[in-house]
């Protein structure tokens, strides 16, 4: 069966359409924050509120990570999922106070309550994503996810770049803002569209999960033991580097060396790099030619010698500059000042390593997701 087959007579109750619709809703709601934060600092000149309302951001994933999965469990993916896009809009609409009012105190709130909006939309797509498939389809269902989320941050690419084509201005005018607000309350409107996880059906008439009765009490045992497995402890430092590069190459290097236009064009090939990352290791996730452990240890050392190299590479980058904006209104000390896309020789190695970044980010997530679902199929247990 080919890769498009899967589409195909899908009904309403498939988990093939169930991923697609939740790959819609972190096409317009994550993909638009993804592309605001690819652009350095939200888009702004001063980088100060973005980075201070990305730390307040990860204070509360943090917690609601963990949380997450139980607030789902108790109120189901669809309000989980719908109350949660709208954190995402909140946190673009703060930007456009930030543009008339110079305080930058909504947006660092806005991302605090962002955190939490984001911890759980991530549990719920998390657990759609890993236990809805069967086992052999489980790296193909992940890269048709993978694909469609990242398609919202190309078009979240292409605006800035269209808008502030002609700007002279080193900051995103309140029209890319306005449509990211439009573009994520409609992601976060698709979540009530989603199948209760009880009524998903496989292919091969199996149920998704078993229904069962749960209670805060029973989701807060459920959490400690996670913190007793042994194998959940082991994933720890993988999930914790899953998100720790993002800063770094959104800020010191996008949103560092580019000027304003060339950052929207270089996050239309970082996030397309991504899909097709994602597409290749899909057919070695799901080769049934070789056993499971094979194909993890396989993807494992791909991911690590193309991140080594990868990152040997932005090393070598970064020996030429700081991190950006310089006292006195210097825009960066890289040399020859923010480079424009038009500059054909400056642009290219950077740009190019840029977009190599969004490949190992696909590789990289794709991976951590294949080896959380190999562990289990139970949908509560995966939340």
């Amino acid at each position: 069966m080919g890769f498009l087959d899967k589409f195909r007579g899908a009904s309403y109750f498939s988990p093939m359409t169930q991923v697609v619709l939740v790959g819609f809703v972190c096409f317009l709601c994550p993909g638009m924050f993804n592309a605001l934060n690819g652009m350095g600092g939200g888009g702004q000149v001063d980088r100060t509120t973005g980075n201070n309302a990305n730390t307040a951001l990860y204070c509360t994933f943090i917690i609601f990570g963990v949380l997450g999965g139980a607030i789902v469990n108790l109120c189901g993916v669809r309000w989980t999922i719908f109350g949660s896009g709208l954190t995402y809009a909140l946190y673009s609409s703060s930007y456009i106070y930030l543009n008339h009012t110079g305080n930058g105190a909504f947006t660092i709130a806005a991302g605090a309550i962002l955190g939490i909006g984001a911890g759980i939309l991530w549990a719920a797509q998390g657990m759609i994503m890993v236990s809805y498939p069967r086992e052999e389809e489980k790296g193909r269902y992940i890269a048709v996810f993978w694909i469609i989320f990242n398609m919202g941050g190309m078009l979240g690419g292409i605006l800035p770049f269209a808008i502030n084509y002609n700007s002279t201005k080193d900051s995103l005018s309140d029209g890319v803002y306005i449509a990211f607000v439009i573009l994520e309350c409609i992601g976060a409107a698709l979540g009530l569209a989603l199948a209760p996880p009880s009524k998903v059906v496989r292919e091969d008439g199996s149920s998704v999960v078993l229904v069962k009765y749960t209670s805060v009490r029973i989701e807060a045992v459920e959490i400690l033991k996670l913190f007793m497995n042994p194998t959940m402890l082991a994933l720890l430092p993988m999930c914790f580097a899953s998100n720790f590069f993002y800063s770094y190459q959104f800020g010191p290097i996008n949103g560092s060396i580019f000027n304003i236009r060339t950052r929207g064009f270089n996050n239309i090939f970082y996030w397309g790099a991504q899909m097709i990352g994602a597409y290749a290791l899909s057919f070695l996730l799901d080769n049934q030619r070789m056993t499971r452990k094979t194909r993890g240890i396989i993807a494992l050392g791909i991911v690590a010698v193309f991140f080594n190299v990868v990152w040997g590479g932005t090393l070598k980058l970064q020996q030429k500059y700081t991190h950006g904006p310089l006292p006195g209104g210097i825009p960066t000390d890289y040399p020859g000042g923010l480079i424009d896309f038009l500059e054909s020789k400056r642009a290219a190695g950077p740009i190019i390593l840029y977009t190599l970044h969004g490949v190992g980010d696909a590789l990289y997530q794709n991976l951590a997701y294949w080896v959380i679902g190999s562990l289990t199929n139970d949908g509560q247990k995966l939340s």
